[in-house]
This record gives structure tokens, sequence and C-alpha cells, in this order.
């Protein structure tokens, strides 16, 4: 293979991962270190080319920042997008958890991997997203999502529309200390709330994307649909966000498809409990940084910065005073990094990567960028070398 260009060196960007495979951590939405900020979690995967196979096992292991690598444990529940949803534990600094699939009960669980010793427990749902301090995660179904580079192989995907009992499945609430499962929203809820339910039947229906906010009170959600078989490769869906409080009781969708389609690509609460930061193109000059409170009414969005291109995956850092936001490939095949002044607007360029042309959008390396929680570091996943792994940059 001809080696693919190199990173944009204006910032001293290192390599962390090793270059004997593939490396990754994953989304955007989530935090890859440890407690003391010296390790972080890393997937090693068998491939890059093609979407998973049932049985086919992704190795998890630590990286720490001096770029050593250390195994831990196998999965079989993992994918190019997301990884196996691995996160560190607050509560249990020694110990993390990651997704898994159990062969002898054909289920998805989150297993608790404690470094030295091994598995030491697990939840009995898989695990979608962590609330900030660590006393809650929350769990979807994996099974109904069409895109099965956002799902796991193993999870094999449901022929039914909508969920043959939609009182029992929808949003789960998993107390981290006891283990304890709550269904917090059910797809019954939600379709009863639907901005446009008179539409929903015919549609497969399923969730996505799950993120708790910065005081671990609300849980936002995409709640998607199409009218095509849900096996084709170019479905076309449409996307409801959704928000709820932990416990349940006031769900309701905040932005609808006329808002969303073509406008935003993707969703991140914000820096106090009730903001959401999206990417939108609402005034049609290119996509900017916009945050909106999702408890106003009349909606009201305010714009943080003006078009800084297309689509992009979008994060504050932890003081909220800057936001990152990467780009897919374009024409010349480049993806970007940007860090925009939150008060300001004004933006800089962090660096440019190279992304050759892959078979399929659901194994393409999105940069997904992620601030460490101190804000002094920056990692990225990305292919320019011909490998995937994972880059650190130190501001």
């Amino acid at each position: 293979m001809e080696m693919m260009k190199e990173i944009d060196r204006k910032h001293s960007w290192r390599k962390l991962s090793p270059d004997d495979g593939h490396y990754f951590f994953g989304y955007y939405d989530r935090n890859p270190w440890d407690g003391e900020i010296r390790r972080h979690l890393v997937l090693k995967i068998p491939q890059i080319d093609r979407l998973p196979e049932r049985g086919e096992r992704a190795e998890i292991g630590l990286l720490d920042r001096a770029g050593n690598y250390e195994p831990m444990t196998e999965t079989r529940a993992w994918c190019h997008q997301q990884g196996s949803m691995e996160l560190f534990l607050k509560h249990r600094p020694d110990c993390f958890i990651y997704n898994d699939y159990e062969e002898k009960e054909k289920r998805l669980v989150a297993r608790i991997f404690q470094i030295g010793k091994g598995v030491v427990g697990r939840y009995e749902l898989p695990v979608y997203a962590m609330s900030p301090d660590g006393k809650w995660a929350v769990s979807l179904n994996f099974s109904r999502i069409p895109r099965r580079g956002y799902s796991y192989a193993d999870a094999l995907l449901s022929e039914d529309l909508h969920p043959a009992d939609p009182d029992s499945d929808g949003i789960f609430r998993i107390n981290l200390e006891s283990g304890e499962i709550k269904l917090i929203v059910s797809y019954r809820t939600m379709m009863e709330r639907h901005p446009y339910a008179y539409g929903l039947p015919g549609q497969h229906i399923w969730l996505n994307h799950a993120i708790v906010n910065c005081d671990s009170t609300r849980v936002l959600w995409l709640f998607r649909q199409c009218a095509e078989s849900c096996r084709r490769k170019d479905i076309r869906w449409k996307t409801f966000l959704y928000t709820s409080s932990l416990e349940g009781g006031d769900a309701e969708c905040v932005l609808s498809e006329c808002q969303w389609q073509k406008f935003i690509s993707h969703q991140i609460w914000g820096r106090t409990p009730r903001e959401i930061l999206v990417d939108a193109d609402w005034t049609g000059s290119g996509h900017g940084a916009v945050v909106f409170d999702e408890s106003r009414r009349p909606f009201l969005a305010r714009e943080l910065s003006e078009s800084h291109g297309g689509m992009a995956h979008m994060v504050f850092s932890p003081d909220g005073k800057w936001i990152l936001a990467d780009s897919y490939p374009d024409a010349d095949s480049r993806q970007k990094l940007i860090r925009i002044d939150a008060q300001t607007g004004e933006w800089e360029l962090l660096g440019t990567f190279h992304h050759e042309p892959v078979p399929t959008v659901e194994t393409r390396c999105d940069l997904h960028p992620r601030w460490s929680p101190d804000g002094r570091f920056v990692t990225v996943d990305s292919t320019h070398d011909g490998k995937r792994g994972v880059y650190l940059l130190e501001l």
C-alpha cells in the first residue's frame, strides 16, 4: 500500500498507539482517560475494511502517555464508529466497563474489568453512555439499529418495524453501584409524544446516540425512522431529538426532522444542564456551532461561531471556553480539526489529516476529538499513515 499523506505538523501531534495493528477509541462524546489522566482506553481491531462478522473479536487495552500499550481483555461487541463503549468507572478507578456478547445466553451485557484481576462482574444490559458523576449509565436496544457501523454483529437486526412490546423497550437507566435497571422512557411514550405520530405506521424505528448532561440529571437521544427496508445499505432515515430527566417523566421531542434534515449532523450537551450544542446550517451558509436551551419555549437558538465548513462532531472543553470540531473527508480526502473560541467564535486549525476513501461509510475513521478531563490533552483517531491509530496533542 502506498504510504498515506502525513498529518499537518503545525501542531505537535504524536502517535500514541503502536504500529503493529489498528487501534482506536471511538466516539467524541465520552472520556477515554482514567481519573489520573495516565491511561487511555483503546481497542485493537483485526481489520478496518469491512463491518465486523459474528464472533469476530477485538482486543481492549490501555495506552499510557508515553505510548506503551498493555492488552487487557477481548470483546465480541464492537463496531468501527463507537468501539465497545469502553469507559472507566469513576468510583472504582482500577475498573472499566465494556460491552460484550454472552454466548451462553445469546445476548449483550456490559462487563466490569478490574486491572490486574480480570472480569469481576457485569451489568445485565449493554452500556451506551455514562453520567459524569459516575453513578448512572443508560442503555438501549442495539438490535434495532440498522446502521451496523453503530451496532454489533452479534446483535442481530430485528425484523420488526416496531418493538414487539413497546411498553418494555426504550431508554433504560442502570445504577452502576447496585446494577438495578429501570426503563425510564418506553417506545410507546416516545411514539405518543412524536410530533408526527400519524406517520409512524410502516416505519422501522430505532434509538441511538444517547448522552447524559453535565450535572448527570438528563439524557438526550435520537429517535430515528425509515420507510425503506432496514437492511438496505442506502437507507434514508428521519431524525427526532428527544430529551428527558433520568427519571423519565418529562420525555419530549425538542428538535424534529424538519429542523434536523440536511441542517444538523451531530449533537451533544453543552456547558449548563439544559444547553445543547449542535453543528447547524440553518442559514444556508455552512455549518457553525449553535446552542439552544432545550427547556425554552418557544425554541430559540444562538450562534457561537459562523460557518467553519461542513458537518462536524463538536464538544466543549471541560472549562467551557473552547469547542473542538472535526470534519468529514473533503473532495481532497482531507479531514480537519479546529478549535473554536466559544466567546468570540474565532477558530484555529489544529490539524489536517488524510483519509483514503473506504468501501462503506460505516467503516470510515472519523477523528472524533476527545478532551482529557483537565483540558490539557486532545486525542483523535486517524488512518492517515495507513493504519488506524490514536494521536495525542498537548495544548
